[in-house]
């Protein structure tokens, strides 16, 4: 496959690993590297490698690239239906000319993948509320887990956010229910956390600053403000030290928690940022299931701030 192309305005400082994925399909990020380190991709004819941002006007060559089997070729995008559409839009908690805010529901992924079909990007790229731009993801929130996400409206409001999430000044506060009660009622837990990349182990430092806001001998329910931002964090720091949140079934310390709920009991609460010295602050309505279980665990949720 030869072809070329000139990126656009709305790729501007996009690493071309990414911006790959976007044209080409799921690549994955070793055949990538190896096809760059080839010179089998070039921009502006010369070799780069996969960190290199890319510019307006810049022009990407791709000479002799074969897609192997192995690999998922240009992912079919969930269409959703006007019902969707609508239910989602309703979840809207702000939406200015830069980004929007909603409550996200449980069970839909921010992004399409090989085993979620249907999210938010693609439900939304389909709004009249996108209609002259699309929507960018600047943050993660895992698909099980509900509450507080935002959306960019364009590619410099896209960067900006992304930015002040990679220098931590944004601040997430997390509310979960989970097994037994904790011992202490604040403090911080420190852990390094392990995680695969692709067959490789990876040990990662994480941190996240904790309140009890209410607890009796079989549950807690506790404020969680993450410092670093790891896969599944607080879900794997709470599993650690035996209290692991009801619902989840990959960090599961008790068997009966996936008997009581169904739903992950981790709700993404607040998020709070800064820009251009505008305070923005943002709290998302706990879900019916959540208080639900609340009141059947007799938690008490009146001193939330």
């Amino acid at each position: 496959m030869n072809k070329s192309f000139i990126v656009d305005s709305t790729c501007n400082n996009m690493r071309i690993d990414r911006w790959l994925r976007n044209k080409l399909g799921m690549i994955p990020q070793g055949l990538i590297e190896k096809t760059l380190r080839l010179g089998k991709i070039k921009i502006n004819k010369k070799k780069v490698k996969s960190s290199f941002k890319l510019k307006t006007n810049d022009k990407v060559n791709i000479f002799n690239f074969i897609f192997e089997n192995k690999i998922v070729q240009n992912k079919k995008k969930f269409t959703p239906s006007n019902e969707i559409i609508k239910a989602n839009e309703d979840l809207i908690i702000d939406n200015n000319e830069n980004f929007v805010v909603l409550n996200k529901s449980a069970g839909i992924s921010v992004q399409g993948g090989t085993k979620s079909k249907k999210n938010l990007i693609d439900i939304f790229s389909n709004s009249e509320i996108f209609e002259r731009t699309k929507p960018y993801s600047v943050h993660r929130l895992d698909k099980e887990t509900s509450g507080v996400f935002v959306m960019a409206k364009n590619r410099q409001t896209a960067q900006l956010l992304t930015s002040l999430f990679r220098l931590r000044k944004v601040h997430k506060t997390y509310l979960a229910i989970c097994n037994g009660e904790l011992e202490k009622n604040s403090g911080e837990w420190i852990n390094n956390l392990i995680r695969n990349d692709n067959g490789k182990k990876i040990i990662e430092k994480a941190k996240t600053i904790f309140k009890v806001i209410d607890k009796n001998s079989n549950s807690t329910l506790v404020e969680m403000k993450p410092i670093t931002g790891r896969k599944h964090q607080l879900r794997k720091q709470l599993f650690n030290i035996g209290h692991s949140i009801y619902g989840d079934k990959k960090y599961n310390s008790s068997s009966s928690s996936k008997r009581i709920n169904k739903d992950l009991m981790l709700h993404s609460y607040q998020i709070k940022f800064m820009i251009n010295d505008k305070k923005y602050t943002y709290r998302a309505l706990l879900p019916d299931y959540f208080k639900k279980l609340l009141k059947i665990k007799r938690l008490n949720f009146i001193n939330l701030k």
